[in-house]
């Protein structure tokens, strides 16, 4: 007891600074183990601010980015509708060139050109009708309704005027956020003049009058010219979406490289270095030992050992 009592303070000092070694070794094992300089933020110190910060901005970039990647697959269903959309209208302009180089026209002639327009007229609607991952892509911002209804869309003759009594969408343009400063618009609307002269010409040969024998002139004319203003007013549409496609993938990359930046920054904030920990590990075990060698020793002592 006596041993035990002058001792106490000396083995007291030694067993605490023990125990610190003790608790470091194990932060030391676990960095080790994880590969990070700690599990939570309290453990980063001053730069636990700098870290949140970091991944609320990698998060709010993911989200831009997949929000650009979205408006970028709808850009392709666009496209792809609209060289649907460049294939009937090329048929078109074939038709109307058979039947001026025909020669007259029959009523069984007549009535299978007219049944083949009509059914060409319902598909070119068709297309501007696609709908992706629920929304109608050429409804501007009424994306759930349906943007083409032909019902609607009294029959065409010549001579003809524009008419986009069929559009039931809004003339809002659809627009993605890729930044916290930028906003990038893409799309058309079905009411475009290139759609509703297109749909016009469709409906002006689905609505040949009965006992027509030839295409006239004046009905040859203007849906030639109409059929190929289409053409061209499709062409540059899909052209200006192709532009926005690029705009949209310059500002996945921007953000893309943004992650990498921001995260490999995160990484020398929050990773351990592995060669540094386990050189700090080996003499700090060493130490351990050393003073659990001392607090043994210190022990073992008695007032008779201070006495010889």
């Amino acid at each position: 007891m006596i041993g035990r009592v002058a001792t106490f303070a000396l083995s007291s000092k030694m067993i605490e600074s023990a125990l610190r070694t003790q608790a470091r070794n194990a932060e030391l094992m676990l960095q080790q183990a994880s590969g990070e300089i700690s599990t939570d933020f309290g453990g980063l110190g001053s730069d636990s601010r700098r870290v949140l910060e970091l991944q609320t901005a990698i998060t709010q970039s993911k989200a831009y980015a997949d929000s650009a990647t979205s408006a970028g697959s709808r850009i392709e269903i666009m496209y792809s509708a609209m060289t649907e959309m460049t294939d009937l209208l090329t048929i078109l302009q074939s038709a109307i060139t058979g039947a001026t180089e025909g020669g007259a026209l029959d009523d069984g002639t007549l009535e299978t050109l007219k049944s083949s327009m009509a059914a060409y007229l319902e598909e070119f609607a068709a297309q501007l009708n696609t709908q992706y991952e629920g929304r109608y892509l050429f409804a501007g911002g009424m994306t759930g309704t349906v943007p083409v209804d032909l019902d609607s869309y009294p029959a065409q003759s010549v001579p003809s005027s524009a008419s986009t009594d069929y559009y039931k969408g809004d003339d809002e343009i659809a627009s993605v956020r890729v930044s916290t400063e930028r906003v990038v618009e893409y799309g058309v609307t079905a009411d475009a003049p290139a759609f509703e002269k297109a749909l016009r010409a469709f409906s002006i040969m689905a609505n040949l009058p009965s006992g027509t024998t030839s295409l006239d002139s004046a009905t040859l004319d203007e849906v030639l010219t109409l059929t190929q203003e289409a053409l061209d007013g499709v062409s540059t549409i899909q052209t200006k979406l192709s532009i926005d496609a690029n705009r949209l993938e310059s500002a996945i990359a921007m953000q893309e490289s943004f992650q990498e930046q921001a995260t490999a920054l995160e990484s020398t904030l929050t990773d351990a270095d592995i060669a540094a920990v386990a050189a700090e590990l080996a003499t700090r075990q060493t130490q351990l030992e050393a003073a659990y060698a001392a607090i043994a020793k210190i022990q073992s002592l008695s007032l008779a050992d201070y006495l010889k």
